[in-house]
């Protein structure tokens, strides 16, 4: 029995989002721009938000998951099916909007959240599943230690260690801290596309030694999709760096505000449903 080759994935692109004022208490950079539905499959988009108490009212969303992940502060959070929590500095939270909820995500008063957010699309015969939220702690997740390096899992896997978090669409999340120096090779299904978020420090990414640093987000080139792949990642010197890689859905997307269907159709009817009282 032949297994196939592991592909060595590459760096498409590295970018560096730029953060902007939105008021005297929120600022954002884009660090996956909206409308790239074609290249960004699974995925929507994903924010960095700096932000004080008040940016966010209580808001609908419909067809689609967020994930948090908060970097510093304290955030918390309260959806019309009855959730509420405070996240703590390297926690997440995995939200399926599905059919319909209503939310709010607030900084702690007197303080000021350093977070991300990230936007993952659903398949059409799941975007009316019901809503549910998952808190992933981050003392909860499984933790890989290798020789100057830390993995923490939020989603899918790493070698051995597997998260119990539960995914319609399938998405690995990974948390990592690397000494200077050190080096790990996280696998990926060849199908997944995904990208890397350096939080702090820098280092080299890929078959190509693609260089990252704070700030900048690396787009991971394609691989075979019918067998396994990996990325590099080199720390220079002490880095933590995000990777998010998912399984494209490969549907039509309709997007408008919060709500993410298949058509514009669905569009209305979610609006619709939603000034109805039915979220």
């Amino acid at each position: 029995m032949t297994h196939p080759s592991v592909s060595e994935r590459s760096i498409e692109s590295v970018r560096t989002p730029a953060f902007r004022r939105n008021s005297d208490i929120h600022t954002v950079a884009v660090v996956l721009e909206p409308d790239n539905w074609e290249q960004y499959d699974p995925f929507l988009l994903m924010a960095h938000d700096r932000m004080r108490s008040g940016v966010f009212g209580l808001h609908p969303h419909r067809g689609m998951e967020t994930v948090t992940f908060l970097i510093d502060g304290r955030l918390n959070h309260y959806d019309s099916k009855h959730g509420e929590g405070v996240l703590q500095p390297g926690d997440a939270q995995w939200m399926t909007a599905g059919r319909g909820v209503e939310h709010v995500e607030d900084a702690a008063k007197d303080e000021e959240v350093d977070l991300l957010q990230l936007w993952v699309n659903l398949p059409a015969a799941h975007k009316m599943s019901p809503p549910k939220y998952q808190d992933l702690r981050m003392h909860d997740m499984p933790v890989v230690k290798e020789d100057g390096a830390e993995v923490r899992v939020f989603s899918g896997s790493y070698g051995d260690a597997i998260a119990g978090t539960v995914n319609i669409t399938p998405v690995t999340m990974l948390e990592i801290n690397l000494e200077a120096g050190a080096a790990v090779t996280p696998r990926l299904p060849g199908s997944y596309n995904g990208f890397l978020y350096v939080l702090e420090g820098e280092g080299t990414f890929g078959a190509d030694a693609a260089a990252g640093a704070k700030g900048q987000v690396l787009w991971l080139g394609s691989a075979d999709p019918a067998g396994p792949s990996q990325v590099k990642i080199q720390a220079a010197s002490k880095m933590r760096v995000m990777l998010y890689a998912g399984e494209p859905v490969r549907e039509p997307v309709v997007a408008r505000g919060p709500f993410v269907m298949n058509t514009e159709a669905e569009i209305v009817q979610a609006y619709r449903d939603y000034r109805n009282g039915l979220f």
